[in-house]
């Protein structure tokens, strides 16, 4: 399947210190939250699956409340220009900062955004195929090195045909999440990361909603 994420990360606080010390799910919490950010959305319950899986199909959500944020994996956030995000997704929970990040090894293509207060601090998007899709704000710190050519795709020698991009998307997807989250999905194992299979998630099925008769007769 290869590394995939759509999530968005609430937070009032460090994210990966608050996920580092296996939080335990608020189940009622998560659901008065899914209500919230999903109001023409109608859910049933489907079991558990972890913060590993956080790239669900579309007709489902996986969400979870903890002490001091949330995490909500759903097709909504995987988009091209973070800072389209509509702001009811960054600002309705009520913490003080949001982070979302998207990634998918098929198409080697890599996406974040920070918000803090519900301003935009920092969004990017890139892909080996149409390059810098967006842009905006200042570097963060475990990018710099992959700016700086640092961790290049190949040597001068290796490809005739330059790589269009200083690394490659993915491995600066890795290192978001390593940064911010505290967890890798691939990479050689790092003793100082958790496993994100140790975090809860709630899986919610979207239940499809039949129209009222009177929208087939008009």
């Amino acid at each position: 399947m290869g590394a995939r994420t759509w999530m968005l990360v609430l937070a009032d606080g460090d994210p990966s210190a608050l996920l580092g010390t296996r939080p335990a799910l608020d189940e009622e919490a998560t659901l008065r939250l899914a209500a919230s950010l999903f109001p023409n959305e109608r859910f049933e319950k489907a079991g558990t699956g972890n913060l590993s899986e956080a790239c669900p199909p579309d007709d489902e959500v996986l969400i979870a409340c903890f002490a001091g944020m949330a995490v909500i994996a759903a097709r909504e956030f995987a988009i091209d220009y973070p800072s389209r995000l509509p702001p009811r997704y960054v600002s309705a929970s009520g913490f003080s900062d949001a982070y979302l990040h998207a990634m998918h090894s098929v198409t080697d293509w890599f996406a974040f955004a920070h918000w803090s207060k519900g301003v935009l601090v920092r969004s990017l998007s890139l892909s080996s195929d149409t390059g810098l899709l967006e842009d905006s704000g200042k570097h963060l710190a475990f990018e710099e090195p992959y700016w700086a050519g640092r961790y290049p795709v190949v040597g001068p020698d290796d490809d005739p045909e330059p790589y269009p991009l200083p690394f490659h998307p993915l491995d600066l997807g890795e290192a978001a999440l390593r940064a911010l989250f505290g967890y890798q999905l691939e990479g050689r194992f790092d003793p100082a990361l958790f496993e994100p299979e140790s975090v809860p998630l709630l899986r919610l099925k979207r239940m499809r909603t039949r129209q009222p008769w009177w929208k087939f007769w008009r």
